[in-house]
């Protein structure tokens, strides 16, 4: 092949180049694609009917809807067990509630305690007219504490 021949041929497939680039096909009106086109030979590629395809999605994709339908009704059952729903410590939402209302017989139950300890030893000392004036004012004091704490709640 000599170089005036290779520059026409070049020159030919430029134009062709340009002509598919435009939207025109080849010089037989034929546009020329990657998959069909050989670029060894420069000719289109020749597909017999056995190079059929095969594999497709829809073959592939055939039994997946009943399968994942399958799966997500085993997970809805697993999901809907009882013993899954329930709380680990059942009475987890009263001990919260009951918190503020133990720390105050808490803190009564105490000061009955030291009270109870302050009578013995008055008795045993022989004072026991100043441990009642000492219990009643306490006792006052207790109710005065009581009707503002209700005044909070």
């Amino acid at each position: 092949m000599s170089l005036q021949e290779a520059a026409e041929a070049r020159k030919a497939r430029l134009i062709a180049l340009r002509q598919r680039r435009e939207g025109g096909g080849g010089p037989d009106g034929s546009v020329i694609l990657n998959r069909n086109y050989d670029p060894e030979t420069r000719t289109l590629k020749k597909r017999g009917h056995d190079d059929d395809i095969e594999d497709t999605i829809e073959k592939n994709v055939e039994g997946m809807a009943e399968m994942i339908i399958a799966e997500d009704e085993q997970r809805r059952e697993q999901e809907l067990d009882i013993f899954n729903i329930a709380p680990k410590r059942p009475n987890w939402d009263l001990k919260r509630e009951m918190d503020k209302k133990l720390a105050k017989l808490e803190r009564r139950t105490q000061e009955a305690i030291h009270t109870l300890i302050r009578q013995r030893l008055a008795a045993q000392k022989g004072q026991s007219d100043d441990i009642l004036g000492a219990m009643n004012a306490q006792e006052k004091a207790r109710d005065a504490e009581d009707r503002a704490s209700d005044e909070d709640e």
